[in-house]
């Protein structure tokens, strides 16, 4: 099955001949030097990939480009030099109106401020994709109703805005994005003006509506325990560019560099990290013929850590076969989490505070 989406060497330069910026920054210049002529290069070369059903977090501190880079997906932002093709239609060869019959029917955004029209009630809200679209008034209601159940919003239909809590209007803007039927859901900052408990709700939510709808999403945020969470795969951003994409254990096992070690290393490694992730795999077998308790690749890190307190010796990590695929000391498990004292304790799960930025 061929990519959802593709991002093909993205450059977004803001300032005199843009053109001439590209190439200098192809031929090596940094952002530095294009600044000192007073040319902003927001985005440079960037390239990835987003699978059918998959969320795409891309992350980074506040001007690494990230939500630049997220308009050029969809034609908000023209690129001054690359490609993005969705279904292997290239968007950036297409004109102006056939770019917004693209973004009225097949790709949705969500905002971080939740854009919901005053004067409008919450089912009008949702049914306002559908209305641009010039879909019948009660095709478009019906769909908005639907939308707004799945987010949890039935019997809020006939409310206004201004009714709802921060989270509640945050699931109309939502539910206006899934009642188009958009198969590419663009997210930028969403939930990042949400208090901290409502903000986990709606990540829980969208988790739950993604076991059902299998959206291709493309998430961004520029806090990394949501990126963690929420991402089947993650781009980290550094000053326009891409530094690493991976998933969540990639990430934090294999930094690609410095930066990357440094901006993980407060996240709660035991809410993200698995025994595949962390067994030693140079200690192999054909068969574990093994009475003691085991761990599966898949094994979270608090499970392995409670499974190797009660053990005198490492845990094995079988596959479905039990195969043995490697073992995980409770050193090594300490080493994970950074600790560097050698006492397992017993491998109390970490409270490693959240990793958050300034938007």
């Amino acid at each position: 099955m061929s990519s959802r989406l593709q991002a093909e060497s993205l450059y977004k330069v803001f300032g005199r001949r843009p053109g001439e910026a590209v190439e200098r920054l192809r031929s090596g210049a940094d952002r530095e030097e294009l600044r000192a002529d007073g040319t902003t290069a927001a985005v440079i070369d960037a390239s990835f990939t987003v699978e059918p059903g998959e969320i795409f977090v891309v992350m980074g501190l506040s001007g690494s480009g990230k939500s630049t880079l997220l308009r050029m997906l969809n034609g908000l932002l023209e690129p001054t030099a690359g490609h993005v093709r969705f279904d292997d239609q290239d968007l950036t060869a297409l004109g102006d109106r056939a770019l917004r019959e693209v973004r009225s029917k097949k790709i949705s955004m969500v905002f971080q401020h939740f854009a919901l029209f005053p004067h409008r009630s919450v089912r009008e809200n949702a049914a306002y994709g559908l209305e641009v679209q010039g879909v019948p008034r009660a095709e478009r209601e019906r769909r908005a109703d639907e939308a707004l159940a799945l987010c949890g919003l039935g019997g809020w239909e006939k409310s206004w805005p201004d009714e709802l809590s921060g989270g509640m209007q945050q699931r109309v803007g939502l539910a206006r994005a899934l009642a188009t039927d958009a198969e590419l859901l663009l997210m930028d900052e969403s939930f990042s003006a949400l208090d901290p408990l409502i903000r986990r709700d709606m990540q829980d939510q969208l988790l739950e509506l993604q076991k059902t709808l299998k959206k291709t999403i493309v998430f961004i945020t520029h806090d990394l325990n949501e990126a963690m969470r929420l991402g089947d795969r993650i781009a980290v951003m550094r000053d326009g560019r891409i530094v690493q994409v991976g998933t969540a254990e990639d990430i934090l096992v294999r930094p690609a560099d410095d930066y990357v070690a440094s901006f993980t290393q407060d996240v709660d490694r035991s809410r993200v990290l698995t025994a595949g992730a962390v067994m030693d795999p140079d200690v192999r077998g054909d068969e574990a013929d093994c009475a003691c308790e085991t761990a599966t690749p898949d094994t979270p890190f608090n499970e392995l850590c409670a499974i190797s307190a009660r053990l005198s010796h490492p845990v094995a990590v079988l596959d479905k076969k039990r195969k043995l695929l490697g073992v995980v000391p409770r050193q090594r498990l300490v080493g994970f989490l950074g600790d560097e004292r050698g006492e397992p304790a017993a491998c109390a799960t970490p409270r490693a505070k959240a990793v958050t930025t300034d938007a």
